[in-house]
């Protein structure tokens, strides 16, 4: 038998989180002509980008005393910050409960379930209204001593985990031969990490956050005020307000992206790359396809699989549910939706 050595043995699940693969996607880059990577967050334990997040948070509050022994997480969450928080709880030794909106994916709920921790459904409101699931949270975590929110949004831990973690291994991984950056932004934890840290490596690396319809992020880096049209089947993505982890993002670019085009993309990269997309990871490789047809001078574009098809089988890989959204699976094709994309450098935002 192998003598086993140290660098394979790790004492909980939480130490696998991170150290991701970087892997190209043969058939988009062929398309645009820029070389399209995708950092694999779906190979973190929890399935997604949000177990980096959810580690460091939890790690930084047991450090500075916030969290001890026997108390419970609480985290308001559209799903994965929870599965991630989920799995880490129960890594080092806490309970978790999470704090859910009614209508995301079953897979999401069940996930949360799976990993041991309490669920909490509530109705979908504005988020001005106390009854949203990110007061629900904070208010149940005020309500007892033994309980800690983990507030996700606000929390620069979320931040310091990308800044620390995920931007260095993307550095090293692309030995420094990097253009652009895309990424979607829910929490905006991912986008500004990796974008402070890769621009303080290279302040030329050009910085791209791609929006679903329904989110008023580019309107804001446009207009300076959270004003959005239409509305999106993605999940924990896009935001209508300013946090703290998002003042901290360093971006260049911004374009807002229709749902239709993610049908065409994640289709197109399953049947010829053999990977099969979630939503926000989708929506990640058609910023990427734009940013390079907008400059063809980036050779090497990074984005993120923040998670695996799976988790989005009942709204993007539902045929039933895309049809009800008028959305057809047959639209276009993949070289139609770059031509499309060509003609449209009047929608970037230029920050």
């Amino acid at each position: 038998m192998k003598k086993m050595t140290t660098m394979n043995l790790k004492n909980n699940v939480s130490e696998l989180i991170g150290n991701t693969d970087l892997l190209k996607l043969e058939s988009v880059s062929a398309l645009t002509g820029s070389n399209i990577y995708v950092k694999c967050e779906f190979q973190n334990p929890g399935g997604s980008v949000k177990d980096r997040a959810a580690l460091q948070i939890v790690l930084d509050a047991i450090e500075s005393g916030e969290l001890k022994p026997g108390m419970t997480i609480v985290e308001g969450t559209a799903g994965n910050t929870g599965i991630g928080l989920a799995l880490v709880a129960k890594a080092l030794g806490f309970k978790m409960l999470t704090v859910m909106p009614k209508g995301q994916t079953p897979e999401k709920e069940r996930m949360v379930a799976l990993h041991g921790a309490e669920l909490k459904l509530v109705e979908p409101c504005p988020f001005a209204n106390e009854n949203h699931f990110y007061h629900t949270a904070r208010r149940i975590a005020e309500e007892r001593a033994d309980y800690w929110w983990a507030n996700q949004f606000e929390n620069l831990s979320n931040y310091k985990a990308h800044f620390e973690n995920t931007g260095p291994e993307i550095w090293e991984q692309t030995s420094g031969d990097i253009d652009a950056i895309v990424s979607v932004c829910g929490t905006g934890g991912t986008i500004a990490g990796n974008s402070d840290y890769l621009k303080q490596q290279n302040k030329d690396i050009d910085v791209w956050l791609v929006d679903p319809e329904g989110s008023g992020i580019v309107n804001y880096l446009k207009h300076g005020e959270y004003k959005a049209e239409g509305g999106s089947f993605t999940e924990g993505i896009g935001i209508m307000r300013l946090v703290e982890n998002f003042k901290k993002a360093q971006i260049d670019h911004a374009v807002t992206l229709p749902d239709q085009d993610l049908v065409t993309i994640s289709r197109y990269v399953r049947d010829y790359d053999g990977l099969v997309l979630g939503s926000s990871s989708a929506l990640n490789v058609a910023g990427c396809i734009m940013a390079a047809v907008n400059n063809k001078q980036h050779k090497n574009i990074v984005t993120f699989a923040c998670d695996l098809g799976e988790r989005s089988f009942s709204k993007l890989y539902n045929e039933e549910f895309l049809r009800e959204k008028g959305i057809d699976e047959n639209h276009e094709t993949m070289e139609t939706l770059i031509q499309r994309y060509k003609t449209m450098s009047n929608h970037v935002v230029t920050v």
